[in-house]
């Protein structure tokens, strides 16, 4: 499972790399449970003129397990945990938050934000920054 999911995260990069190069905005969600891998995400977008356009944020969903198996709407860590699936995140892999993130969602009093407040962070933190700026 970890070798096909640094494959996969690489390809993610790559293609992440390719649209950055275009001068496009480029939105991708991974699961990148290993700092390293994390860090050389980073590190080669960094190589680019990523930096010159300003994008490269991180937008950490930090949910606690418990949201995430009562959303399991495939049994997955409940599979997980019997053995049945194995190397998954956080249950006999491990998985290592990030330290430097931009944006960090997660509860607040309890209550999970609904997609349209998660997205809300997202494109305020955007404009925020001018991110989201037209160019005419």
């Amino acid at each position: 499972m970890t070798v096909v999911r640094e494959l996969e995260d690489e390809s993610a990069r790559e293609i992440v790399k390719l649209f950055v190069d275009a001068g496009l905005i480029y939105i991708t969600s991974l699961i990148s449970p290993y700092r390293k891998d994390h860090d050389s995400c980073r590190a080669m977008l960094l190589d680019t003129n990523f930096i010159k356009a300003r994008l490269l944020e991180d937008v950490f969903m930090n949910m606690p397990l418990e949201l995430c198996k009562a959303r399991d709407s495939k049994s997955c860590l409940k599979l997980a945990r019997a053995g049945k699936i194995k190397g998954f995140t956080s249950i006999d892999n491990p998985y290592e938050p990030p330290q430097n993130c931009e944006v960090q969602i997660q509860q607040k009093d309890g209550d999970c934000p609904t997609p349209g407040v998660m997205a809300r962070e997202v494109v305020s933190y955007s404009e925020e920054k001018g991110y989201l700026q037209h160019h005419l």
